[in-house]
């Protein structure tokens, strides 16, 4: 007597797919852990862990909040009466003298990136504020320029400058 296989599906070959299933998928719940414990925890990244900032979307006279290591960064998208007005500032009247040129990466005087916290006490201060356009810091009454020098008020130094390189001209990285 001679026997044919037969091409139809049975039982048996259900159970092979089904347990092979069930077999990949705690292969799968058991490698996951393994694997997602080799990326930082959060407190790394906090600590400094470099960001990027996509400015394309920033218009002119526009400036945006980014938060790195835990302190507010302000992105500034400066207009061109803007950079005129600060490069036009003569450094007798500023009390911590700096040239704006020396607060922006050459070629990209546009992009101001600075500390979003008032030298002073810590305060974050409001954008587009005061008589200079830039910020003013309402708890204490520091008045800062569209460069982010201290103009008046109880703050001692500029606004800070983070660490910070172009990627691209639309793309730059913190830290």
């Amino acid at each position: 007597m001679t026997t044919t296989a037969s091409a139809h599906a049975t039982r048996r070959d259900f159970l092979y797919v089904a347990t092979g299933a069930v077999a990949a998928a705690g292969a799968a719940a058991a490698v996951w852990p393994l694997i997602s414990q080799m990326n930082p925890d959060a407190s790394t990244i906090a600590a400094g862990a470099p960001i990027d900032v996509d400015l394309a979307p920033i218009a002119d006279g526009q400036m945006i909040k980014v938060f790195w290591r835990g302190k507010p960064i302000f992105v500034r998208h400066r207009t061109e009466k803007e950079i005129k007005e600060a490069e036009n500032v003569q450094l007798s009247e500023l009390r911590d003298p700096q040239a704006d040129s020396t607060r922006v990466k050459e070629g990209h005087a546009s992009w101001l990136i600075v500390y979003g916290n008032c030298t002073h006490l810590g305060c974050i201060p409001l954008g587009n504020q005061g008589p200079y356009g830039g910020w003013f810091c309402p708890c204490h009454g520091s008045v800062f320029d569209t460069s982010g020098r201290i103009r008046s008020g109880p703050a001692p130094t500029n606004l800070p400058i983070p660490p910070y390189t172009f990627v691209s001209d639309t793309t730059i990285k913190i830290g």
